[in-house]
């Protein structure tokens, strides 16, 4: 196997340090160095010093000292918005879909995401791991749902909405410690998938657009906001 180029371990190392602070592992105003990163990553330094300046351009960082870095700190209104702008765009984008209809290969692709998230919350218990694996679940729907609207502005700004804590379809964090309401706030959403599918299959845009708008208000409830 070849070695990555520069380029890609650029990039290597700006997804990962983008992950673990969407993901709450970096605390907010917790200051970056190059040395922490780089040996809790297993990268050199070199990428990790070329994607600081790219995360902070992107705004996950702020300026911290000569050359230094710290976690941008979001409020809760900011995260709100964040939240609710993406699902604005998302719902415009699964009506774009319903209205032209799905494609084979983007049927099958929900699918999939539907039968992952069955077993997910088919288990008798949620904790983390389950937790982490509806996220990345989550993730894919909410990708295709964008991905089949074919619209890139749509993708620009919810990329954008995407890197504000609590808004990205990737966390699933819940302001309760309460198991089963965790479970039941899961099977819930879940079940909002299938729905969503069942009205992008019918072309039912304007129900797929209403569904992925109330699909949004789960996040918001889960998480507090």
């Amino acid at each position: 196997m070849s070695e990555a180029t520069p380029a890609k371990l650029h990039s290597i190392a700006a997804a990962k340090i983008r992950e673990l602070i969407l993901r709450g592992e970096l605390a907010p105003g917790e200051r970056i160095t190059e040395a922490a990163l780089a040996e809790r990553l297993g990268l050199s330094r070199t990428p990790i010093r070329q994607a600081l300046p790219r995360l902070a351009k992107d705004g996950l960082l702020t300026s911290a000292g000569k050359r230094g870095y710290a976690v941008r700190a979001f409020t809760k209104e900011e995260c709100r918005t964040a939240l609710e702008t993406r699902t604005l765009l998302e719902g415009m984008a699964a009506r774009m879909i319903a209205d032209k209809g799905l494609t084979p290969e983007l049927d099958e692709a929900f699918q999939e995401c539907l039968d992952r998230g069955d077993a997910i919350v088919a288990s008798e218990e949620i904790r983390e791991a389950e937790e982490n694996a509806y996220g990345e679940m989550n993730d894919r729907f909410h990708q295709l749902i964008i991905e089949g609207s074919e619209t890139p502005l749509l993708a620009e700004l919810v990329n954008r909405c995407n890197i504000v804590p609590f808004a990205s379809p990737l966390q699933m964090v819940f302001s309760s410690s309460d198991l089963k309401l965790v479970h039941d706030d899961l099977i819930y959403a879940h079940r909002q998938h299938h729905f969503i599918v069942e009205a992008l299959r019918r072309r039912e845009g304007a129900r797929a657009e209403m569904l992925v708008r109330e699909h949004g208000q789960v996040q918001r409830h889960s998480m507090n906001l």
